[in-house]
């Protein structure tokens, strides 16, 4: 018997930014989905808008499972993770660990597919993934803010900022086109 999928429905037990006070409580298995949803977005603008070839399904695919490794190694909040370079690179060796453990509940003639899932070497993919991950957390914290939560405010300056130095067109084009939307109540969408 095998327990990946198992595992994997355990993601919506693991809470994100455990270090804040939310309005609304936002599990891994949530965010990844907004995550896939992004990154879809970023590559096909990347690909209509810009003419580049990136593969959307691959993106979103990606970022499906980006924080997958988290189950085992629960969500390290940001101001920990990136405290410096050593701790950093420590807690990457940890989730790959974390990601291999995974795979490694799969039959063997199914982890060459979720491999490049866990372990992604497309750096393209990697990017867009990346990016669609620092977007959901900017995202979360304008949805916060709208709801009067003030604890968010410095979250979504530095994560704003972090979302203008990785210099992607495809970050603005998003933000230009959807971005105010976020913060907008349900009668203000209409």
């Amino acid at each position: 018997m095998y327990h990946f999928f198992a595992y994997l429905s355990r993601m919506k037990y693991i809470d994100r930014w455990s270090l804040m006070r939310n309005s609304v409580i936002e599990n891994i298995q949530e965010h990844s989905h907004m995550v896939a949803v992004l990154a879809h977005a970023l590559a096909v603008i990347r690909r209509e808008v810009f003419g580049g070839s990136c593969d959307p399904n691959a993106c979103a695919a990606a970022a499906l499972f980006h924080d997958a490794p988290e189950i085992l190694t629960g969500d390290l909040p940001t101001p920990i993770k990136y405290f410096n370079p050593a701790i950093r690179e420590a807690y990457q060796q940890v989730e790959s660990v974390a990601a291999d453990r995974l795979l490694g509940m799969l039959p063997k003639e199914l982890v060459g597919a979720y491999r490049p899932l866990f372990h992604e070497e497309d750096q393209e993919v990697k990017t867009i993934v990346k990016a669609a991950d620092k977007l959901a957390a900017y995202i979360k914290c304008v949805e916060e803010r709208a709801a009067g939560n003030r604890e968010f405010a410095d979250a979504e300056r530095q994560t704003r900022q972090a979302l203008d130095a990785m210099e992607l067109p495809e970050i603005e084009y998003f933000l230009q086109n959807f971005g105010e939307s976020f913060g907008l109540t349900l009668d203000e969408l209409k």
